[in-house]
């Protein structure tokens, strides 16, 4: 697993550890079923603190990407509610669509934005 942490940034650890994995599975580098490292070999690896690591997880397992195994531990499970999902992505959407209207960005320049980040994930249609 690959994970890459910017420990300048202003964005917690946590998160950066939460996005990082969930662009592993939009990008295909992680599939249904696939196991994550013990939060204390994670932890290890990137050179964090476990509770860090246990913070994402929990995280990801709210969001329904991760679930817990008792045989495998923690393994990507994307059955996450498409409806809630949306709901989710429209609430940030519409705070991310204002702030390009204040800067007059046009609905065809965040169209291009949507459909270039689309194919980053490989689908024209979906992700």
């Amino acid at each position: 697993m690959i994970i890459e942490i910017d420990f300048n940034s202003d964005e917690a650890i946590y998160i950066q550890l939460c996005n990082q994995i969930i662009l592993g599975i939009a990008t295909s580098r992680y599939h249904e079923g696939d196991p994550l490292p013990s939060v204390r070999q994670l932890a290890d690896t990137i050179g964090i603190n476990m509770h860090t690591v246990n913070k994402a997880y929990t995280v990801l397992k709210q969001d329904g990407f991760v679930k817990v195994d008792r045989r495998k531990g923690a393994v990507i499970a994307i059955d996450m509610n498409k409806l809630r999902a949306m709901e989710d992505m429209k609430k940030e959407l519409r705070v991310l669509i204002a702030r390009g209207s204040c800067r007059n960005i046009l609905i065809e320049e965040m169209h291009e934005m949507v459909d270039e980040i689309f194919e980053e994930y490989g689908g024209e249609d979906y992700v």
